[in-house]
Parts: structure tokens; C-alpha cells; sequence
């Protein structure tokens, strides 16, 4: 596979020093930025030893990588996740090691992301603030979130974005709550996604970032020559101001030999994501945490009058309608017609009680699945995604006993007065 690169980072034009480094192994597909920080020139230190450190992990598993290429099961998805992590955190412990045997070091560390892509997926280690953006068929996408003191706060639950920056701690909105180097250890987001041909990465410092708007990224990315798009994303924060460091390490995909398909491909994980947005259970999610939910699905077809479950049977699955329609039976009897965009059966996910009511496909459909087993997986490893959507559960079951209440006591109401509920 083809995959073209270019990297390039530039002192910027208030910093006498260049604290930001970056890395790559062009023939595992793996990219790599580091932000130092830290006094006393400790801030190129860290972020140098994140690269070095983070690529001798990598090089010493390639043979693992190499087998999960080549569709080797002794090699699992989680076992690359598990690499990645590895190497932040040998990584982690290097650069704090060396900040405790050098005074001049204390508190140094850096942030870090790495984009390693194996055949058809893309593996992203995400620690602080420097981000990597998706650029899919003229669509700018940020696939990091900040490890800020604002957004931390905003994931908890303590603040909305408004009433954050309300607070009294809204100077110190960038503040920094991970990095790697300053503890021992650190927490690292880790996590897949789909990729298509044609897709374009940019991984890059804050130095960057803090210029950027979909507009000049996608613009950027109509250059061929990915060389001369690293010089522009260079430009475009040395025009803007250039306070800080910057870096950019430009990825892209090769176009696929059959367009329709790749064509047709995207609009199905285009659409499935757009399912799964529109959801409540999901409503909270950031892109990222609903890349995790979306790698828990399963889309499955349908023909016309194909059992989707029983009445009376176990439920154990969550399905939504990416296309088609549902006829959902109680007692033989049909009770509601699900189209498009509809969902049915996400009480499976939280309990083993039997389905109260039978499913079948009307249309041809295709439906996106979860199962019970997957999402509990998820909600045990994932903790802030997990108050997300429980919260979100609690939310849609006070919605429900509600209108259950309503509709109770208006044909009770009406029963009062003879009136007939209808």
C-alpha cells in the first residue's frame, strides 16, 4: 500500500528554541508528534526522548504488527492497542526518570499522538494537546480531543463549555492535565477507526492548531505535492502570528482503483455514524467516543418478513435502522412500523428479560447491531464514555415512565367521565 507522507516543523516566530519534535516509520505506517515542555531547553529533551523512546517499542514488536497485517489471529486489535500504549509509557518512564536525575529537568514532559495504520485501520495514542485531524472526501474531521483543564472539567459533568468559561477558571482553559513524562505513568486514549482511500491525516503541534479552521485544512489538502501542503500548514501559523513551535506530519492515502466502491463505502460508514449521532443514548458523545461505539456494531441485511427476534425471547441485542423498515408484532398483532433512523430493543443492553414484542423486516433493510456483551466491554473500560451513556439511558427511561404516567392518567381521566381515551 502506497501511503504518501511528508513532515516538516519550524521554530515559529516568538521562540528562540524548537521544543517540538516528530517521528516515522514509513514502512509500518507509523507517524508521530511530541510537544515539549519545560525549562531550560528540558521541553526538546522530552519531546525528543517520547520519539526515540516510543519508536524502539515499536521496532522491537514489528513482527507482532507484521502479523496482524497478514491476518495472523495469535495477533488481536487489542494487542496493537496494547503496543501503543507500551510505547508512551516506556516513553513516559524515560522522560521522568531523566527529570528526577537532573534538576534542571523537573516537570519537563510533552505531549504525544501517534497514527499507525495497519491495512484498512487506523490506530491512534493520544496524550495533551496536539491533535490529528481526518480530511475524508472534503470533510474535516478532528479525531483528538484536548487534554485541557476545560474540556476535563466539561467531561465530567462539573461545567457546560459556557459556564466554564464563566468561571474563574476560564484563563486557564489550555491548561494541560496530561502529559507524558511528568508522572511515572499516564492515562492514554487509545482507539481505532475505519479508513477509506483518498482519506489525509494531519498530525501537529498546539503551535498549528491554534490557526487552523476546516476551511484552510481542506484547502491545504487539495495539494498533491504533500511536501508543499506541509509548507503551507507551516505558513499558515507563521502568518497567523507564528507564538509558538510548529509541526506538521501530513499522511495520505492511496485512491482506491474501484471509485464507486470506495464511493459506496463511504456513504455506508458516513450513514451509520449519522444513525448512531441522531441516537439519545449517543446524543453526548464526541466523534472519538462514538468511533468506540460504532466499532461495536455489526450491520446486518434483512429481507422482506426475515425474523429480527420473538416475542418471549431473551433479548440480547440493540438494533437501529440504517435503511428499510421494521414491523414490530405483539400477539400476532402489527403495533408500530419502524423506518430509517429508528431504534428498537435497547433495553437488551441493560437486562436479560424476554422481549415483549416480536420484530420483523418489512423492506429490505439493513440494520446496525450492538450486542449486550460488547457494550458492557466497553462501559467497564471506558469510564467517562460509560457516565455518558447511562445518563443517557436514565434520560430516555424518565422519558418514558412520563409518558407512561400521561397516558395512564388521562384514561383514567377519561374513564371517569366515560369518555372514550380515543
Amino acid at each position: 500500500m502506497d501511503i504518501q507522507h511528508a513532515a516538516l516543523t519550524d521554530v515559529g516566530r516568538k521562540r528562540d528554541h524548537n521544543e517540538d519534535n516528530f517521528g516515522t516509520i514509513p514502512d509500518i505506517n507509523f507517524f508521530m508528534v511530541a510537544d515539549g515542555m519545560g525549562g531550560h531547553a528540558a521541553g526538546e529533551v522530552a519531546s525528543f526522548m517520547a520519539v526515540e523512546v516510543a519508536k524502539k517499542v515499536i521496532e522491537a514488536n514489528r513482527e507482532s504488527i507484521l502479523k496482524y497485517a497478514a491476518g495472523d489471529d495469535s495477533v488481536k486489535k487489542y494487542d496493537i492497542y496494547q503496543l501503543l500504549d507500551q510505547a508512551i509509557q516506556s516513553a513516559c518512564i524515560s522522560i521522568f526518570q531523566e527529570s528526577q536525575n537532573d534538576p534542571d529537568k523537573r516537570g519537563m514532559g510533552t505531549t504525544t499522538d501517534i497514527l499507525m495504520i495497519v491495512n484498512d485501520r487506523g490506530f491512534i495514542a493520544h496524550v495533551g494537546d496536539s491533535r490529528v485531524y481526518m480530511e475524508r472526501m472534503g470533510k474535516v474531521i478532528q479525531l483528538t480531543h484536548d487534554h485541557s483543564l476545560m474540556n476535563e472539567l466539561v467531561r465530567r459533568g462539573k461545567f457546560t463549555p459556557e459556564e466554564f468559561l464563566a468561571s474563574p477558571y476560564a484563563e486557564q482553559k489550555n491548561a494541560l492535565t496530561r502529559a507524558v513524562g511528568v508522572y511515572e505513568t499516564i492515562e492514554v486514549d487509545t482507539f481505532d477507526f475505519p479508513i477509506l482511500p483518498g482519506d489525509s491525516f494531519l498530525l501537529c503541534s498546539d503551535g498549528l492548531a491554534e490557526y487552523l479552521t476546516d476551511v484552510n485544512i481542506q484547502r491545504t489538502f487539495e495539494d498533491e505535492d504533500l511536501e508543499s501542503a506541509a509548507q503551507k500548514f507551516i505558513n499558515i501559523a507563521n502568518e497567523g502570528g507564528g507564538h509558538d513551535n510548529i509541526t506538521a506530519v501530513l499522511v495520505r492515502m492511496p485512491q482506491a482503483e474501484d471509485k464507486e466502491a470506495a464511493i459506496n463505502k463511504a456513504a455506508e460508514i458516513n450513514l451509520s455514524m449519522e444513525v448512531l449521532r441522531e441516537i439519545n443514548i449517543f446524543k453526548y458523545l464526541n466523534y472519538q467516543e462514538l468511533i468506540k461505539v460504532y466499532n461495536l456494531t455489526e450491520l446486518r441485511s434483512y429481507e422482506p418478513n426475515q425474523v429480527v427476534f420473538l416475542e418471549g425471547v431473551e433479548g440480547r441485542e440493540f438494533f437501529m435502522i440504517v435503511r428499510g423498515a421494521i414491523r414490530i408484532e405483539k400477539g400476532g398483532n402489527t403495533v408500530a412500523t419502524l423506518q430509517d433512523r429508528d431504534h428498537f430493543g435497547e433495553m437488551a443492553l441493560l437486562d436479560k428479560a424476554p422481549r415483549s414484542a416480536s420484530a420483523f423486516a418489512e423492506d429490505v433493510s439493513k440494520l446496525l447491531v450492538i450486542n449486550r456483551r460488547d457494550f458492557y466491554d466497553i462501559i467497564k473500560k471506558e469510564h467517562a464514555l460509560a457516565v455518558k451513556l447511562l445518563w443517557s439511558f436514565v434520560q430516555v427511561l424518565s422519558d418514558r415512565l412520563r409518558t407512561t404516567t400521561t397516558n395512564l392518567t388521562d384514561a383514567l381521566v377519561a374513564e371517569e367521565l366515560e369518555i372514550d381515551p380515543e
